[in-house]
């Protein structure tokens, strides 16, 4: 990974979107420390500190619950909007179609609707933010409320426009490095307090050395996912044209062990987050006391359940929308391509579909297994598990990877159109 770096800040285009990215970073860190008016920020920290759905919603927002800063809510509107209008696409025809078959304007068009519900979702969990800290409100004024919901909601479309800017201008996906970011940050956080928690004898030094040895292995376990591919061997028929003969190869169709990347995690977070969100309105209620809170609490059997199915359910439901068995096997009966032993057309499609099936489920169960044994693993110690839990850990090995595979492809792609020059 070093090697590459070194590699690619030796190319100016290259080099600036990366130092763009990294300036992005210090953008978003800087909105994290910029403070909402009207609330005593000591008590929000103090609440914040007791974990929970809190400390969950903290990570993710990179600190910015604990600052109560504009950049509280950080790129969660956009991911709750994002996940709700595939889901709207599964059952709108008109939606799903738009998606498929569209081209850059229909993208274009999902992309202006996800932000009118991103825009709608903030002011939604703006005030769920509000309700959760009324108690340290400085002013119960309408104004101030007020000033506080907008700032909140201006603070989450600010971060997604920023988010958009680094996907364009920067190296990577902007809302999966918002989201990077935001975990790398708290990082320093959680070693200071399992470091502190060790002197004051609250956490035993075997248990700190067992939980660092622990989180290699996690690294190396989800390495291997992650770079792990099924070859589907393909022959390509010869072609003579004219006097030049075309075709006759052999190749292969990678199929990667983790097709959907690390957006499953991050997907199944952010749902099991949106209810004790929305039920802040009603912290009093059934709802709220006994589902909501459980939900959010990684230590609890409710919370590891939820989160183990809803990622297996997004890692199948992602790999569905974004890889087309029937379309791969068109393209290649149409450019004279066939899998051996498996006649062109519908039985190709078939079969690529039955591989991607035998491949989803085992990886689904395994970065399932991996998001949730550190969580039960750690519930009897007192430190966050967050910080250091599987999803952490998913998120940053994924989106690191992610975005070292796209600065290797960039450099791939300079080097072809300098040979080809």
């Amino acid at each position: 990974m070093f090697e590459t770096l070194r590699r690619a800040f030796r190319l100016p285009e290259l080099r600036n979107r990366i130092l763009f990215t990294l300036m992005m970073f210090v953008v978003i860190r800087l909105g994290t420390y910029i403070p909402v008016p009207g609330i005593d920020r000591a008590a929000v920290a103090q609440l914040v500190g007791k974990g929970g759905f809190l400390g969950l919603l903290d990570l993710f927002s990179g600190g910015g619950i604990a600052n109560f800063a504009i950049f509280s809510l950080s790129v969660l509107p956009y991911i709750n909007a994002s996940i709700i209008i595939e889901l709207l696409g599964s059952v709108i025809p008109a939606l799903e179609e738009l998606r498929k078959e569209g081209g850059k304007e229909g993208q274009r068009k999902i992309a202006k609707y996800t932000r009118y519900l991103t825009l709608g979702l903030a002011v939604i969990e703006s005030f769920g933010i509000l309700a959760l800290f009324r108690s340290s409100l400085s002013s119960t004024g309408f104004f101030v409320k007020l000033l506080i919901v907008l700032s909140l909601t201006a603070g989450a479309y600010i971060v997604l426009w920023l988010g958009e800017v680094m996907t364009e201008r920067g190296i990577g996906n902007g809302v999966s490095l918002i989201i990077f970011a935001g975990i790398v940050s708290r990082i320093p956080v959680g070693v200071a307090q399992a470091f502190s928690l060790t002197q004051a004898h609250s956490l035993s030094v075997i248990g700190l050395i067992g939980g660092i040895l622990g989180a290699i292995v996690l690294l190396l376990l989800v390495l291997f996912a992650y770079e792990g591919e099924r070859k589907v061997p393909v022959q390509y028929a010869k072609r003579i044209v004219g006097r030049k003969v075309y075709g006759g190869q052999s190749t292969y169709i990678p199929l990667k062990l983790v097709q959907a990347g690390v957006l499953p995690i991050i997907f199944a977070s952010t749902v099991l987050m949106f209810p004790a969100t929305v039920s802040q309105f009603w912290s009093t209620s059934w709802f709220y006391v006994h589902i909501a809170q459980p939900l959010t609490s990684s230590s609890t059997l409710m919370h590891n359940t939820v989160f183990f199915f809803l990622i297996i359910f997004f890692t199948y439901f992602y790999t569905e929308i974004t890889y087309d068995p029937a379309k791969i096997a068109d393209d290649l009966k149409k450019y004279g391509g066939y899998v051996p032993g498996v006649r062109p057309g519908e039985a190709t499609a078939l079969y690529i579909k039955n591989v991607l099936d035998r491949i989803v489920l085992p990886t689904a169960v395994f970065l399932a297994f991996l998001a949730i044994v550190p969580n039960i693993a750690m519930r009897n110690q007192q430190i966050s598990a967050f910080a250091f839990g599987g999803t952490s850990l998913l998120i940053i090995i994924g989106v690191a990877l992610e975005t070292v595979q796209e600065i290797e492809a960039y450099m791939m792609m300079r080097h072809y159109k300098g040979f080809m020059k």
